[in-house]
């Protein structure tokens, strides 16, 4: 599990390739909309408005080069490395 701010997403992908981390939570669904956040990455909304995935884009790129990672899903989110670390295994 990964958590995010306040949100706790239950699965973990990563594309080693595109160096790309998708979170899911909940059942799987296709968004109802989706938003790009000021940093580039996506965030995927439900019908009623909650969060059911986020897309961060140049993961890894971006905890190494800042040790941290910045996320805005509507508030602003500092993940530090060893929060993400284990759902970059891939």
């Amino acid at each position: 599990m990964t958590k995010v701010g306040n949100h706790e997403f239950d699965r973990e992908r990563y594309d080693s390739d595109g160096d790309v981390l998708y979170l899911t939570r909940g059942a799987e669904q296709v968004a109802a909309s989706t938003f790009a956040t000021p940093e580039g990455h996506a965030v995927r909304l439900d019908a009623g408005g909650d969060v059911i995935g986020l897309t961060i884009v140049n993961a890894k790129w971006l905890l190494d080069r800042d040790g941290k990672l910045v996320v805005t899903i509507p508030e602003r989110v500092e993940l530090p490395r060893a929060d993400l670390d284990p759902a970059l295994i891939g």
